[in-house]
């Protein structure tokens, strides 16, 4: 013990887990000035990490304020009662880990961590949490899970910096509008198996929310401002009173799994079919039938009905394979459904197009069948968005490079051959280019080189058009790379440099493993590997959590997972992976 705590003089962190330690040795509280006569004084340093997590330690004194530069405390899995005073005196405290103990009420003082970034009570008998918190305004991850809370304070709403909320299983009633109006950085709410009766109106200001969770309340309705959470990857609303959903989430785009297993719902709005799903739990709730229209739904993987009182399909169908399913929705569309009547000319949409851009600076001519780009694009000369999705152009004019303040450029679904490099290197302020979707060619060796400042590539199911090694470091600033459909057979080892990474979309590929480099990702949020050949996952995978939020594997041939982990979503699998790096 001795020559752990003096070599935690020399290096600042002290690690005295599982050690079954009944109480913290009165040297761990002493600070440099109080060192040992055979130690060298001058080589000394106070301590910023002290780890007691895993012991059985039943009390910390008040003498934790002889170490006021600790930044990371951690004394979970212990038989603590309460915490000290003392711990508002450690200012410089970034992370406290109290989990698992048996606290009954935190000290007012903890308000006066003021540094706290990560902060985990969860799984003690708190009844409340101190208003003193809320003065922990940098406070970006928040674990309060499994307690006995009742209301949140609404001091928390000064959390302007919140992005990971976890207060499941808990007695909350409801989630005040001033709260979730005030955490607009959140990308992560649980607050499943609570006592919540509804959700605020206010939710859709939640714009950067990945993952929400809410399954076990008593939610009855879901508002239909959910339409702004547009980040939405994944949302567990099971074991609710939901009888309808607002026709409005059909909006969430981004969305990939939807858990509405045992509710009181009746019928899945037609709206809702044009989400792209992987996964949709619809099992025990009310429904009778399904809209045809579900089966356009190609992206779905699994559609879970057991349960319902399905009279319109056979039980065969229902408890058989989806895919089966859908194709057998989709026989029962209107072949001519899409056929829609119209008098207004292109030439209407067009010039319609270009007159609203004046004040939007925002140019839309999807899907009207153009061969050419239109003069229009470029005589808007400072519209900052192009979409000209959907239509036969196979060349862009050189007239385009006078956009020089076009910001985002869509070119998806079209006939594009070749790289239009020479365009690109004059529009500088370009941060988003879509070209999936093309019969692109190969782009040259240094094509990256005329888009520096791009934040957004799309370039899936264009399999010819990447070169046998892409320079993605000519893209330092890209924060979303698409890459679905491109026949690679291993990623393209430059990808690791791209370290700002958010989103990273490799699905429907022929990927057989998963660079352990990806846990270097820090900033990542989305990664989509599904569809691919992927059998094993790297462990270190795990230490992406918590800042990844939606992790996509279905359709590997994984054997190294079990099917209950990976059906519990991106979290259990994170978890189940650093589990693993610890064995």
């Amino acid at each position: 013990m001795d020559r752990v705590i003096k070599a935690a003089r020399a290096s600042g962190s002290l690690n005295l887990s599982n050690r079954s330690l009944r109480f913290v040795p009165d040297e761990v509280y002493k600070s440099v000035n109080a060192v040992g006569e055979d130690e060298k004084w001058w080589e000394a340093v106070e301590l910023h990490k002290l780890i007691l997590a895993h012991n059985e330690i039943e009390l910390l004194k008040d003498e934790l304020r002889n170490l006021p530069l600790l930044t990371v405390l951690n004394v979970s899995h212990n038989k603590l009662s309460e915490l000290p005073a003392a711990i508002g005196e450690l200012t410089m405290l970034k992370s406290l880990d109290v989990s698992f103990n048996s606290i009954l009420e935190l000290p007012e003082e903890i308000g006066s961590a003021t540094a706290l970034v990560k902060f985990d009570c969860s799984n003690n008998q708190l009844k409340d949490l101190p208003n003193s918190l809320g003065r922990c305004s940098d406070l970006s991850d928040f674990k309060a899970s499994n307690n006995v809370i009742i209301s949140l304070p609404e001091d928390l709403a000064n959390y302007s910096k919140l992005m990971k909320l976890d207060v499941e299983g808990n007695k909350l009633t409801n989630l005040s509008e001033k709260l979730i109006g005030s955490w607009t950085l959140l990308t992560e709410l649980n607050a499943s198996k609570n006592l919540l009766s509804g959700i605020p109106e206010n939710i859709g200001s939640l714009s950067r929310l990945i993952r929400l969770d809410l399954h076990q309340n008593k939610i009855s309705a879901i508002p239909v401002s959910i339409k702004g959470c547009c980040s939405l990857a994944e949302v567990h609303m099971g074991n609710n009173a939901l009888s309808t959903l607002p026709s409005e989430m059909g909006e969430l785009s981004r969305l990939g799994t939807l858990d509405l297993q045992s509710n009181q719902l009746k019928e899945y709005p037609v709206e809702a079919c044009k989400l792209r799903l992987s996964l949709l739990n619809l099992s025990n709730n009310s429904l009778s039938g399904l809209p045809p229209e579900l089966g356009k739904m190609t992206t779905l993987r699994r559609l879970l009905l057991t349960g319902n009182p399905i009279r319109t399909l056979r039980s065969t169908l229902v408890s058989g394979p989806t895919p089966t399913l859908l194709k057998y929705l989709r026989s029962r569309l209107s072949q001519n459904e899409d056929a829609e009547a119209s008098t207004t000319t292109k030439e209407d949409v067009i010039a319609m197009a270009a007159r609203l851009s004046i004040a939007s600076k925002e140019l839309s001519m999807e899907g009207l069948g153009l061969s050419s780009v239109p003069s229009e694009v470029w005589e808007s000369s400072e519209v900052i968005k192009v979409d000209l999705t959907r239509n036969s152009i196979e060349e862009l004019p050189i007239e385009l490079s006078s956009c020089t303040y076009l910001q985002t450029l869509i070119l998806s679904r079209n006939k594009i051959k070749e790289w239009p490099g020479a365009i690109l290197s004059s529009l500088r302020n370009l941060l988003c280019l879509k070209l999936d979707n093309n019969p692109l060619r190969q782009i040259p060796s240094d094509g990256f080189q005329a888009t520096p400042m791009l934040q957004i590539l799309d370039l899936s199911g264009n399999a010819a058009s990447l070169p046998e090694h892409p320079v993605f470091s000519s893209l330092p600033h890209l924060l979303e790379l698409y890459l679905r459909r491109m026949q690679l057979h291993e990623v393209p080892s430059d990808i690791l440099s791209l370290q700002q990474l958010r989103i990273l979309d490799l699905s429907q590929n022929s990927l057989q493993s998963v660079p352990v480099e990806f846990k270097n990702f820090t900033s990542l949020t989305e990664l989509g590997l599904s569809d691919n050949n992927i059998s094993t996952l790297p462990p270190e995978l795990g230490m992406l959590e918590p800042s990844l939020q939606a992790l996509r594997l279905d359709g590997n041939p994984l054997r190294s997972i079990r099917r209950t982990v990976l059906d519990r979503g991106t979290k259990a699998v994170l978890q189940y992976l650093k589990d693993k790096i610890v064995e």
